[in-house]
């Protein structure tokens, strides 16, 4: 397996996960101010070419009780244009309580409320793309 590149689609900002190259585990990588149309895509393209990715995971937003809502409707239309401009697979998964988890990591290192902010999107990235990844080893 080639590297995955994970990603948190935000409404301000986009965090950016890597795998490993043996697709064990994620690693954030960079947060992305949102721009809108192309400028969002081709940001997301470098990355993927950078570390020769031939998948992009995006986080699904859905409500508590697992139902899609207006923010879902919004990352499939961003997932389709991912995959066109990409020409490469873009798997769509869960991305439930992934900012919760990313904030107790953060927390739990001691990081200041100014440097949490910094990192969030990108750590909420790589616990998306971690799920991904179990999921696709079959880990509990």
């Amino acid at each position: 397996m080639r590297r995955a590149v994970g990603i948190d689609l935000g409404t301000q900002r986009i965090g950016v996960a890597v795998s490993d190259g043996l697709g064990l585990t994620a690693q954030p990588h960079a947060t992305l101010a949102r721009h809108g149309g192309k400028r969002d895509l081709d940001a997301i393209a470098a990355v993927v070419k950078q570390f020769e990715a031939d998948v992009v995971v995006l986080g699904l937003p859905l409500d508590p009780a697992g139902n899609e809502t207006r923010a879902s409707k919004s990352a499939r239309v961003f997932a389709e244009r991912l995959r066109v401009a990409l020409g490469l697979a873009v798997e769509l998964i869960d991305e439930s309580f992934s900012t919760v988890e990313a904030e107790e990591v953060l927390l739990a290192a001691d990081l200041s409320r100014a440097r949490r902010r910094q990192v969030i999107d990108r750590v909420a990235a790589a616990v998306i793309l971690q799920r991904w990844l179990d999921e696709k080893r079959g880990a509990p």
